[in-house]
């Protein structure tokens, strides 16, 4: 079972909105027993995000504390979320911390910042973001590159027309080489059984998902 972490940066603190131990939700982790750690701040907004309390406010922490609270679950897996985790600087420590401490960790992104600097053994969960988000633009296309067989590439549709997109984005980077690539439905607004359908029907070699901690628990924070 994992340790705190020896040697790093113990005066960097972050910004956290919570910590809390649950099921992973989504990826292809979906189902394993995790901490997570969400970070506070975001510089994107999109139309339908889920976390906009963790946009404002939290508690500053340093690394030391954050890894003492995360050994007390006794849990292997970690997810670094938000917000956007990497608006912060010191969450490139905080990752190699937990690396270091021999934990399997994973990274939620929104895909609009550089991810070169990320630990190495960090799988890193990229979003590219579709119209319907209100957020296309802030893509940064330059991170596909960097993608490899430890990571994903997730992206969120809002729509049939969101659906289409995402197809034109797997085949001109052809994503699905690069990486496992997931699609999810908004809930709400457009109902998986469509968007499972078109996967079908397109035979796109993808995994659909939807958020199996909204199925177990509703839109609940902290899980």
């Amino acid at each position: 079972m994992p340790t705190t972490a020896s040697p790093a940066p113990r005066a960097a603190t972050l910004r956290i909105t919570e910590i809390f131990h649950s099921l992973q939700g989504e990826t292809s982790r979906a189902g394993l027993p995790t901490v997570f750690i969400r970070l506070t701040g975001c510089p994107l907004r999109c139309s339908w995000c889920d976390t906009e309390y963790s946009f404002t406010g939290g508690t500053t922490r340093t690394l030391d504390d954050i890894l003492a609270e995360v050994a007390g679950y006794h849990c292997p897996t970690i997810c670094v979320t938000g917000g956007e985790p990497l608006s912060q600087k010191n969450c490139l420590p905080l990752l190699t911390a937990l690396c270091d401490a021999g934990y399997s960790v994973s990274l939620e992104t929104s895909g609009a910042l550089d991810i070169a600097g990320v630990d190495p053994r960090v799988s890193r969960i990229v979003d590219l973001k579709a119209p319907g988000s209100g957020e296309v633009a802030r893509n940064l296309l330059t991170n596909i590159p960097l993608l490899n067989l430890r990571d994903e590439v997730k992206l969120v549709l809002a729509s049939e027309a969101d659906y289409e997109w995402a197809k034109a984005q797997i085949a001109e980077y052809s994503l699905t080489e690069r990486c496992p690539v997931l699609l999810a439905p908004v809930q709400g607004q457009l109902k998986p059984a469509d968007l499972a359908a078109w996967i079908l029907h397109d035979r796109l070699p993808v995994r659909m998902q939807v958020q199996l901690h909204k199925v177990i628990w509703g839109n609940e924070p902290g899980r």
